[in-house]
C-alpha cells in the first residue's frame, strides 16, 4: 500500500510521483553550470533508447514537438494528408497542420477506443503520407494490420505513444514498433519531466534530421558548440524549430526512468482493484486489456451505461466531484471541435463510434501515490453514485460495450 495525503480529503485526478532522487539530480544539474541541452540530455536519450529497444532517441520539450518533428522527418509536406484518429487529444491532429498538411480523421473501435483500421483503409489516397495510431490510455493498438496497410501503400507509421510507457505490443516495446514513435513526459504521465517528450527511431538518417530540426536546423547543436570538443562555427542548414530539452528536465527524466517499472506495477495494482470493485455493475463497463502485450494504465476509462441512468456522464462527474473524487474525460473527438470544423469541414456524425464513446466515458484517478484506501474510496463513490442515479424500474441486464474484445484484437 502506498502512502497518500489524500485519503481523508479530496482525491485529485492526478498527483506526480517525484521523490528525493529527482530533487537531488536537479540540484546537481543546477550546480554543474550546464542547464540547457547538455550531458544529461544525452544520457537520458541513451538510457531511454535502451529501455524501449530503439536504435536512437531524441529528447524534446513536448510530445507535440516530437510528433511535429517525426512527421517532418518522414516527408510530410504542404498539401499532403495524414490519417489520425478522431478520438485523441488535439495535438495529434494539430501538428499535421503545422506542415501545411490535412489531418484526415478515422473512427475508433468501440472496445479499446484505439483507431479502427477498418476505417483507415478507405481514407488512403495518393496524398496520404502517414498514419498516426494513438495508444489510448496505454493500451497498444493492434499494430500488425496498421503496419501491413501502411507498407502496402508506401506510407509511414508515426506512433503517438503519449500514454504508452511502459507498454508492449506482443514481444516488442512500444518505441521500436513503428517507423517513428513520440512519447510524452507531461506532468500527468507515467514518466514526467514536468514538460517534455522523446522521439525514438531506428533509422539514423531520420534521427539526424529530427535532431537538426529540433534546434533551429543548425549544423551543430549547443552541446557540440560549447563543449570542449565543440566549435563556435555553425550553419543554418534548414529553417528549423526550438524544440530541444534542457538538462534540468532530463535530470528528472533520468531518475524517473529508473522508477518507471515500479510505478507501472502500482498502476496495474490500482487498475486491478478498480476492475474487481466495479465489474459486477450493469451501470458501467470497465476497460479490458488486450491479450497481445502489456497495458501502461496511464488512464482508467470507465464507460457509463446511459440507458440505465437518470442523467448522463456529466451528472456522474458532478456527483463524483461532490464526493471529493477528481475525474476527467478522454477525449472530445477532434471532428467535434470548432477549429477542425471550420478548417476542414468536419461535422457531427462523421465518426459515430467516437461520438458514442465520448458521451459515455469518465476517467478515474490512477497514479502511484494513491493508497489502497484512496482506491477504495473511489470505488465506493462510483458505486454509490451509479446506484443513486439508476433509473427507477430499470431492469437492464449485464451491460457490455457494443463489441467484445477478441483475442489479439484492439
Amino acid at each position: 500500500m502506498r502512502a497518500s495525503g489524500s485519503t481523508h480529503g479530496r482525491i485529485p485526478f492526478h498527483l506526480p510521483s517525484i521523490g528525493e532522487e529527482e530533487i537531488a539530480e536537479v540540484v546537481d544539474t543546477l550546480q554543474s553550470g550546464w542547464l540547457t541541452t547538455g550531458p544529461r540530455v544525452r544520457q537520458f536519450e541513451r538510457e531511454f533508447a535502451a529501455y524501449v529497444g530503439a536504435q536512437h532517441a531524441v529528447a524534446v520539450n513536448s510530445c507535440t514537438a516530437a510528433l511535429h518533428l517525426a512527421l517532418e522527418a518522414v516527408g510530410v509536406r504542404a498539401g499532403d494528408e495524414v490519417i489520425v484518429p478522431t478520438y485523441t487529444f488535439t495535438a495529434t491532429g494539430e501538428v499535421v497542420t503545422y506542415l501545411g498538411a490535412r489531418p484526415v480523421l478515422a473512427d475508433c473501435r468501440p472496445d479499446t477506443f484505439n483507431i479502427d483500421v477498418a476505417t483507415v483503409a478507405p481514407l488512403i489516397t495518393k496524398r496520404t503520407r502517414a498514419i498516426v495510431p494513438v495508444h489510448i490510455a496505454g493500451q497498444a493498438c493492434d499494430m500488425d494490420p496498421i503496419l501491413m496497410l501502411a507498407r502496402e501503400h508506401g506510407i509511414a507509421v508515426v506512433e503517438d505513444a503519449a500514454h504508452a510507457l511502459p507498454c508492449r505490443y506482443k514481444d516488442t516495446s512500444i518505441g521500436s514498433v513503428g517507423d517513428v514513435t513520440a512519447f510524452s513526459f507531461y506532468a500527468a504521465k507515467a514518466l514526467t519531466t514536468g514538460e517534455g517528450g522523446m522521439i525514438t527511431v531506428q533509422r539514423e538518417d531520420r534521427e539526424s534530421r529530427m535532431r537538426m530540426m529540433s534546434l533551429h536546423g543548425l549544423s551543430a547543436d549547443a552541446w557540440q558548440r560549447y563543449s570542449e570538443k565543440g566549435s563556435w562555427y555553425y550553419q543554418a542548414l534548414e529553417f528549423g524549430f526550438k524544440y530541444n530539452m534542457t538538462d534540468i528536465a532530463a535530470a528528472i527524466g533520468i531518475r524517473q526512468l529508473r522508477k518507471v517499472d515500479s510505478l507501472h506495477k502500482r498502476r496495474r495494482e490500482i487498475a486491478s482493484m478498480y476492475t474487481e470493485g466495479l465489474s459486477d455493475l450493469d451501470t458501467c463497463a470497465v476497460p479490458r486489456e488486450a491479450s497481445y502485450g502489456t497495458h501502461a494504465w496511464h488512464l482508467y476509462i470507465l464507460e457509463i451505461n446511459r440507458a440505465a441512468l437518470d442523467g448522463g456522464r456529466d451528472e456522474v462527474i458532478r456527483c463524483l466531484g461532490e464526493s471529493g473524487i477528481g475525474t476527467s474525460v478522454h477525449f472530445i473527438p477532434l471532428h467535434l471541435h470548432p477549429a477542425y470544423q471550420a478548417a476542414f469541414g468536419y461535422r457531427r456524425g462523421a465518426c459515430p463510434v467516437a461520438e458514442h464513446v465520448f458521451q459515455r466515458v469518465v476517467s478515474l484517478p490512477i497514479y502511484p501515490r494513491m493508497s489502497d484506501e484512496d482506491v477504495a474510496r473511489v470505488i465506493d463513490a462510483v458505486r454509490s453514485t451509479l446506484r443513486r442515479l439508476r433509473r427507477q424500474g430499470s431492469t437492464a441486464a449485464k451491460w457490455m460495450r457494443r463489441t467484445t474484445l477478441p483475442r489479439g484484437s484492439s
